[in-house]
């Protein structure tokens, strides 16, 4: 049985990313209602001073203002493990709000990635949570947790 870390995980929200709604095939008419969608769940979830573990590709990039103003509109903490659509560095997005940015971050029995590491790159008492796979890749869930949007119903989930 695993401990539990005491905190909100959630991956792959990929906000103002107009193409994931078909690429994933996301229950959204446009990007508009997927952003209110996830932020609303997000706040219906989260309260303002918990910690969230955001496991990559957060939003589409574009101006920090617009990251920034994201950030500003979800309750919590939130720590970020940079995943392959966030393409700028660890001081560009603490600036836009983040409290903690990691490529990749171990807690206890956890390892924190945006990519599922492979098995050989796990040692045997470590558990990876993860986001990138949306849901569509079914691993050994005693070694592996997806927290893509996609496979926990689009808010956080606690762990």
């Amino acid at each position: 049985m695993r401990d539990k870390i005491g905190a909100w995980f959630i991956g792959d929200t990929h906000f103002n990313h107009t193409n994931i709604i078909q690429y994933c095939d996301r229950p959204f008419a446009n990007v508009e209602k997927m952003n209110n969608h996830i932020i609303q769940q997000w706040n219906n979830t989260v309260s303002k001073n918990d910690t969230v573990y955001h496991l990559g590709d957060f939003a589409l990039q574009g101006r920090k203002e617009t990251i920034k103003n994201l950030v500003n509109q979800l309750n919590g903490n939130i720590i970020l493990i940079l995943g392959n659509h966030d393409r700028h560095g660890r001081k560009w997005f603490l600036e836009c709000g983040f409290i903690e940015v990691y490529r990749r971050l171990r807690i206890g029995n956890y390892l924190l990635t945006h990519k599922p590491q492979t098995i050989d790159r796990l040692p045997n008492d470590i558990v990876n949570i993860h986001g990138h796979t949306h849901g569509k890749r079914k691993l050994d869930r005693n070694k592996y947790i997806d927290v893509s949007c996609e496979a926990i119903g689009y808010k956080p989930v606690w762990l």
